[in-house]
């Protein structure tokens, strides 16, 4: 008898397979022993028929707790009414574990509790369902620089020097000198963006920012692309192309997914090129009418950025910042020195910041300036210096969070959710 997938278990109408996995529900009726069974794939109906009181399946069925590990054998049947369109009739039933009891019940449970059992927390229904659009959306990430002929290149976690500043580092000893936690690969994918013209990096990144909000990890993945002779408006269709791209393989791959999450996918619907383009300056002006209180200079923080969604339907890409609120390495506008040429792209609803990147400082005396200018240590840079001094070239790139992406895909309301051990301000545990 063969060992399948509940995922697959529509290609196996009236043949007898074989199921392992856990018991996710149980009732019983009469004559007939109900039993819902999820193998990570996806649930499905178990039944077991007797007019026997006393038989053995029956009494196997008596023991079983919620979250035993079991086996079951039985004949696949087509049936609308069953979760998944499907049922297995039941002929043979092998217990492997009787489950304590469990600790997560239908009843509500707090935040704080189910925090501490996340590594239970995960088998629920609605959290399996984000944790199945996550996987879909890496993938879809992936296939998206891959089709185009980007290469994939890993860039170190332990790192000599910082990226965006070195305010938000996790420090830790290396042998005899410090290192910190990498907050981005860019610096690293400028250098082999240098050696293969387009490449993009993968990996987890870690900020030591004390937020306490539910847009904020503390250890979060993104991937960041990064191409030679790209300059800003390149970059910026590069990013309307993935968001266009990943949104639209969420709602044809993860159907089922975003429906179990109630998702209205509406406003996924929209997310068409081109996305609308404001500047700083003029998202600053129509932020004010609408009564923020932020000025000239200041960063785009959660009020302004859920503003910004009332104005748009659709994610928005806001260019050309003020230089003093961005990263040392920002191109400034040739016209105006005081702007950087940067884009940052907002997702609807209120979720804020998808992408953040632009245009790199590609002269070597501006760099050198800007280094200074920022009080960087010149000789944990020199490496950096040397792309400028060895056929230096415009070139841009930008990074997404797959977290913040995946809360605003699925319509999460707390970003915790959207990694299977999130790691918090106060909490790292499980």
């Amino acid at each position: 008898m063969k060992w399948v997938y509940i995922e697959d278990i529509a290609g196996y109408k009236n043949k007898e397979v074989e199921i392992r996995g856990w018991l996710y529900n149980k009732r019983s009726s009469g004559k007939v022993r109900f039993l819902l069974i999820r193998d990570g794939t996806g649930v499905i109906q178990g039944t077991i028929f007797s007019s026997e009181r006393e038989s053995p399946l029956f009494k196997k069925f008596d023991a079983l707790t919620q979250e035993s590990s079991l086996i079951v054998r039985g004949r696949v049947k087509e049936e609308k009414r069953a979760p998944g369109g499907h049922e297995l009739n039941i002929e043979d039933l092998e217990i492997i574990q009787i489950a304590q009891e469990y600790p997560i019940t239908p009843k509500e449970h707090g935040i704080p509790f189910l925090m501490e059992h996340r590594h239970l927390w995960l088998r629920s229904q609605k959290q399996n369902a984000v944790l199945q659009v996550r996987a879909e959306l890496i993938k879809s990430i992936r296939d998206f620089f891959d089709g185009r002929g980007f290469r994939l290149m890993d860039t170190p976690i332990l790192t000599p020097s910082a990226c965006e500043g070195t305010t938000t580092l996790f420090e830790t000893e290396y042998f005899d000198q410090k290192a910190f936690l990498s907050q981005s690969g860019q610096l690293y994918n400028e250098a082999t963006a240098m050696a293969f013209g387009k490449v993009y990096c993968f990996g987890p990144t870690f900020r030591a920012e004390k937020s306490k909000t539910r847009k904020h990890l503390i250890e979060f993945w993104m991937v960041e692309p990064e191409v030679a002779f790209a300059t800003l408006d390149d970059i910026i269709e590069l990013a309307e192309d993935l968001v266009v791209y990943i949104t639209e393989r969420a709602l044809e791959k993860n159907k089922k997914e975003l429906e179990i999450l109630e998702r209205d996918t509406t406003s996924l619907k929209r997310v068409k090129k081109p996305f609308p383009s404001v500047t700083y300056d003029e998202a600053q002006k129509m932020l004010k009418e609408k009564g923020s209180k932020m000025e000239w200079g200041d960063d785009f923080g959660s009020p302004e950025e859920t503003l910004m969604s009332e104005i748009y339907d659709i994610p928005v890409c806001i260019t050309r910042f003020p230089a003093k609120i961005k990263a040392f390495y920002m191109q400034p506008d040739e016209k105006h020195p005081d702007l950087a040429l940067g884009v940052d792209v907002l997702a609807s609803e209120g979720y804020g910041e998808l992408i953040g990147g632009g245009q790199r400082i590609h002269d070597l005396d501006l760099l050198e300036k800007k280094i200074k200018e920022y009080k960087l240590p010149r000789e944990a840079y020199e490496w950096y210096l040397d792309l400028r001094k060895y056929g230096s070239v415009p070139h841009s790139g930008f990074g997404l969070g797959i977290e913040r992406t995946l809360s605003w895909i699925c319509g999460i309301k707390h970003i915790r959710e959207t990694i299977p051990f999130p790691r918090l301000l106060y909490r790292i545990y499980p």
